[in-house]
């Protein structure tokens, strides 16, 4: 167990950076990347302002990048990997992909998809949580509390 919770750590880490590049674009920070056999095959970060479309979620341009990596729209042996817990319209996204695994960190106790839709994901996803959660909150706190001064 020890050696997957180092691997989670790896990766979330690195969807941490995606984050960083969402705030450092006046984005919520969210980052996400999308790992196969135990390569990054794609990453994302939030785009909604950039790009002025409310589905441009961190996890929809990696789960989109990983398709277009891949060449079809499966997701079976990959893992998402996102600072914060899916929204509804994500984890429906994810669950068509059919994502074998998504480890998240922090819980998104307003808008996230256990809350309003947790069969939402494919039944064989396994979900993981709390990896890296404190930092993973900091950040979207952090941003939001800059706002607000």
């Amino acid at each position: 167990m020890a050696v997957e919770e180092n691997i989670d750590e790896k990766y979330m880490r690195e969807a941490l950076k995606e984050a960083r590049y969402a705030a450092a674009e006046g984005e919520i920070p969210i980052g996400a990347v999308v790992v196969c056999r135990d390569r990054i095959i794609a990453r994302g970060h939030n785009l909604t302002e950039t790009l002025h479309d409310v589905t441009a979620h961190a996890e929809m341009q990696a789960i989109t990048a990983a398709a277009e990596s891949l060449g079809g729209k499966y997701l079976q042996e990959c893992t998402l990997y996102v600072t914060l817990e899916p929204c509804v319209m994500c984890a429906g996204a994810l669950g068509w992909s059919q994502v074998s695994r998504i480890v998240y960190g922090a819980d998104d106790p307003r808008r996230g998809y256990k809350l309003y839709a947790p069969r939402a994901l494919h039944p064989r996803t396994k979900v993981s949580s709390g990896v890296l959660a404190d930092e993973c909150l900091r950040l979207v706190t952090d941003f939001f509390a800059e706002r607000r001064r």
